[in-house]
């Protein structure tokens, strides 16, 4: 939704996938992660993907960006992004961070959220691209009666 929106009110998204080594074990690495987005992202004519380490201000900066858009779906959200908007304001005062709402429909959406619902058998098809629905289904997640996978 985000990432829709976005496109339409700059001229090129980069769509950017931190490799962050001391986040844990994700269920997904960060090239099924760069995959699942591409391929939702594949009928946007102006949207890419792309991976990256270090600071996202320094990314930013190396593709020439003047603006990070960053999804916001609750104050706890906001408390969070608001102190990294602010770190990125002091490492680099010429890059501005733009927040944007999510559609009503997925305020209370996180992957974390997803995965529960996901392994307690519950339909995510209307909150997640088709994409990750199979994903999902392929990893087998634990507990997973997946409706309507055969």
């Amino acid at each position: 939704d985000v990432i829709a929106r976005g496109a339409k009110i700059v001229d090129h998204l980069v769509v950017a996938i931190l490799r962050n080594a001391s986040k844990g074990t994700p269920l997904f690495t960060v090239n099924e992660r760069e995959d699942m987005l591409r391929e939702a992202t594949k009928t946007f004519g102006n949207v890419t993907v792309e991976t990256f380490d270090g600071l996202l201000v320094d990314f930013a900066r190396a593709k020439g960006a003047k603006a990070v858009i960053r999804g916001i779906r609750a104050v706890s959200d906001y408390e969070y992004e608001f102190q990294m908007a602010m770190m990125n304001r002091k490492l680099d005062p010429g890059l501005e961070t733009l927040f944007m709402m999510p559609a009503e429909k997925y305020t209370y959406v996180s992957s974390r959220l997803i995965k529960g619902v996901f392994q307690l058998g519950g339909d995510i098809s209307s909150l997640v691209p088709p994409v990750v629905v199979e994903r999902l289904k392929k990893k087998k997640v634990t507990g997973a009666a997946v409706p309507g996978a055969e």
